[in-house]
């Protein structure tokens, strides 16, 4: 069972012309799942012709805007387009503890009344260690990151498939225990060399983890506009790397 992810945003909260904010879309045999979902992710979801309508759960790591921000214009556009009108399968919302309450807090703002669609809504809080099934037949499992109180990587992991998507965290042993072995490591690398914040990874960091990890193949995403100036071949030439790491890139598509 093969599954496919399109990276719609591969760039961080600063406005860039080429990278958009943090969303990646996972095609299974047993549905469609979004990777977290910034305010840009639902043009791109449409522009790569992605299934929007009929999209089966939304993962959300942690609460900041360009990774949380665009689940309630999503549920605003889905109450009124014509591509759901015949909708009857719920819409899953998996994410960490407070989930609801910090979308209740948006959707009260002006009494939208994202939740009252035409199929259900449903919201599921997650804790670390979480074990549960995110799809049919798709397990998930979660790791608390050192980025904020809530954040959360995922491993997701299919009969014959499996990743691990990081998303926004600081530099943690513990993620290579968590990321062993799988087939693809959605890890953010939001800096080169120099890092404001320990609560991001810079380019060193992140090949520690995929080397020790020993993944088959790793893919460095959540980026900052200072990689605009990099070659990016010259960034591999002294890593010495035993497998693939690519660099993501908006519409990107891999097969895992």
């Amino acid at each position: 069972m093969t599954m496919q992810l399109i990276v719609l945003g591969s760039g961080t909260s600063a406005p860039h012309p080429q990278r958009t904010s943090s969303s990646y879309w996972l095609e299974t045999n047993d549905g469609s799942l979004l990777l977290d979902i910034s305010p840009s992710s639902l043009h791109r979801m449409a522009q790569e012709s992605c299934d929007w309508a009929n999209l089966d759960a939304v993962w959300i790591s942690h609460f900041h805007l360009d990774h949380f921000g665009g689940l309630s214009p999503f549920l605003f556009g889905m109450k009124h387009a014509d591509e759901t009108q015949n909708r009857i399968k719920p819409l899953k919302i998996f994410g960490p503890t407070r989930l609801k309450e910090v979308f209740e807090s948006m959707n009260a703002s002006n009494n939208y009344r994202l939740t009252q669609q035409r199929f259900e809504v449903i919201f599921y809080e997650v804790n670390a260690n979480e074990y549960f099934n995110i799809l049919p037949n798709i397990t998930a499992q979660t790791y608390k990151t050192i980025h904020t109180d809530e954040s959360l990587a995922i491993k997701i992991k299919s009969a014959d498939s499996s990743l691990v998507f990081t998303s926004d965290t600081g530099f943690d042993e513990g993620l290579i225990n968590f990321s062993q072995n799988v087939d693809l490591l959605l890890i953010e690398c939001s800096f080169l060399y120099h890092k404001p914040t320990p609560k991001h990874l810079n380019l060193p960091e992140a090949i520690q983890i995929v080397k020790q990890s020993n993944v088959r193949r790793s893919l460095l995403t959540h980026l900052y506009p200072e990689w605009d100036s990099i070659d990016i071949e010259s960034v591999f030439e002294n890593v010495n790397l035993s497998s693939v790491c690519v660099v993501a890139s908006d519409g990107l598509r891999l097969k895992i």
